[in-house]
C-alpha cells in the first residue's frame, strides 16, 4: 500500500496566512562540494534562475557542505587542505565569511592495545536532533565518528565507535580498496529520538545505537556481499548510502555495493535488531542496467518513493553510467518496480557517474531532484526527475550536493 502524507487543506482565496506568504517567498540554495572547492547556487522560488556564489576554498578538497536547519544560516564545510590538513570550516552568515574549527575531528590516543590512527579527511556531516541546538556529527576516513555540541567549533571522538575493538576489527585495513580510503558515512539521527542513531561504513556494515552512541548493534541481515566472501563477516559489507524515510522513520533504504535494499523496522522500540531484515528491491531493475550505484534519495513525504542513479558495476567496475547513457531510476511502490528517468540527460557518450552524497531532492510541493557528476556538471530534475536540465558545467569533480530552503 502506498503511504503518503494527507493532503493539506486548501487555503481560502482571500487567505493571507503567514504560511502562504512563507511558501511564496521560499528560495533555494544548492550546496555543492567539489574536489577543488565549494559553490553555492541560489535559486528563485520557481527554480528557474540560479546564481553562482563561489568558489569558496578554491583548490581545497571539500567532501561535504551542510546547512544547519535549526538556525537556517550556519554552514559547515568538511575540508582537506594542503597546509591545514583535514579540518572543518564554519560560517554563520551563509558563506559570506568562514572560520576554521578550533578543534577539528582527531582520533584520541587508543587504548587496550589498539593501533593509533590519524584522520585523513572528514567525509560526512549531519546536524544533530532539533532538540539539541548546536549538535553535529561527523564521519571520517579512516572510519571514525565525532560529535560537536557547539555548532562545529570543537569536536570530540565517540569512543564507543572509534575505540571499540569489535568495530575496529570490522573497519578492516586502511587499504580496503576504496579509492580514497574507507569511509564512515550516512550518519542519521531519528527525528523522533535524539538518542537513536545510525551510521554505515565502507566497508564494515550498518550500525545502530539507541543510547546516543554509547553502544551499537549491527544491521546487516539480508545484505549480500561480493561473491566468494562470507556475508557473516561484517567487514565484507559495503553500504554506499543509507537513508531514513522522513514520512515513515521506521523505513530505511540503502544503496549498497551489492544492490538496492529496503528495511521496514519492526518498531521504533525494537530491542532485537536481528529481527529486522534488509530486502533486496533492486532485483526489479532492468538487468542490462543492474542495481549497483552510490546515491540513494527518498521522497520527503512519500515513503514508497525513492530514487537511485545506477552505474556500471561489472567485473572491472568502470564506475561510469551504464553504456554511457546516464539516467536516474524511481520506484513509487517501495521497490516493486522501477521507472527510468532520462529526459534531457545525454543520450550517449556520457561516461560519468554520481557519487553517494551528490544527489538530493528538495521538499517543495512538487519536489525536484539535483545531482552533481564526476565530470563537474550540476543538473536539476524537475517534477520528481521527469525532466532534466543543466544548471552549471565545467565545475571540478562534484563530491556532494545538498539543498536548503531559505526564507525571504
Amino acid at each position: 500500500m502506498r503511504r503518503t502524507a494527507p493532503p493539506a487543506s486548501p487555503a481560502s482565496p482571500t487567505s493571507s496566512s503567514s504560511s502562504s506568504r512563507r511558501k511564496a517567498a521560499t528560495r533555494l540554495v544548492l550546496l555543492v562540494a567539489t574536489r577543488k572547492g565549494a559553490w553555492l547556487f541560489h535559486g528563485d522560488a520557481r527554480r528557474k534562475t540560479w546564481t553562482a556564489d563561489g568558489p569558496h576554498f578554491l583548490g581545497h578538497t571539500i567532501s561535504h557542505l551542510q546547512r544547519d536547519p535549526r538556525d537556517g544560516r550556519t554552514l559547515l564545510a568538511a575540508a582537506k587542505t594542503g597546509h591545514l590538513g583535514p579540518t572543518i570550516f564554519r560560517s554563520t552568515n551563509l558563506g559570506r565569511s568562514w572560520k576554521e574549527a578550533q578543534q577539528p575531528p582527531a582520533f584520541a590516543q587508543p587504548s587496550g592495545g589498539l593501533p593509533g590512527r590519524a584522520v585523513d579527511h572528514v567525509f560526512w556531516l549531519t546536524p544533530g536532533h532539533a532538540s539539541e541546538p548546536g549538535s553535529w556529527y561527523a564521519g571520517t576516513s579512516p572510519q571514525g565518528l565525532f560529535r560537536s555540541e557547539d555548532g562545529g567549533v570543537s569536536w570530540l571522538p565517540l569512543p564507543a565507535v572509534n575505540d571499540n575493538p569489535q568495530l575496529r576489527e570490522w573497519m578492516g585495513s586502511v587499504q580496503d580498496g576504496t579509492p580514497d580510503g574507507p569511509k564512515l558515512h550516512s550518519v542519521i539521527v531519528d527525528p523522533r529520538d535524539a538518542k537513536h542513531l545510525y551510521f554505515a561504513m565502507s566497508g564494515g556494515g550498518v550500525h545502530e545505537s539507541r543510547d546516543g552512541g554509547a553502544s551499537w548493534s549491527t544491521l546487516i541481515q539480508g545484505l549480500e556481499v561480493v561473491e566468494g566472501f562470507d556475508p557473516g563477516t561484517v567487514t565484507f559489507h559495503d553500504p554506499h548510502c543509507v537513508r531514513l524515510c522522513p514520512a515513515m522513520p521506521d523505513r530505511l533504504y540503502q544503496q549498497n555495493h551489492c544492490g538496492i535494499y529496503r528495511m521496514d523496522r519492526s518498531g521504533s522500540t525494537s530491542a532485537s535488531p536481528a529481527a529486522d531484515v534488509w530486502q533486496r528491491i533492486g532485483r526489479k531493475m532492468p538487468k542490462r542496467v543492474g542495481d549497483i550505484g552510490f546515491p540513494m534519495v527518498v521522497h520527503p513525504r512519500d515513503a514508497d518513493t525513492a530514487w537511485v542513479f545506477p552505474m556500471d558495476g561489472t567485473t572491472v567496475w568502470p564506475r561510469t553510467s551504464p553504456a554511457g547513457r546516464p539516467a536516474a531510476y524511481v520506484t513509487r511502490n517501495a521497490g516493486k518496480s522501477w521507472q527510468r528517468l532520462d529526459q534531457g540527460l545525454p543520450e550517449s557518450q556520457a561516461w560519468w557517474t554520481v557519487k553517494r552524497q551528490a544527489m538530493t531532492a528538495d521538499a517543495l510541493a512538487a519536489p525536484a531532484l539535483y545531482l552533481g557528476t564526476t565530470s563537474g556538471e550540476l543538473w536539476i530534475g524537475r517534477d520528481e526527475g521527469a525532466s532534466w536540465s543543466n544548471i552549471a558545467r565545467h565545475l571540478p569533480e562534484i563530491y556532494a550536493v545538498e539543498v536548503a530552503e531559505l526564507g525571504a
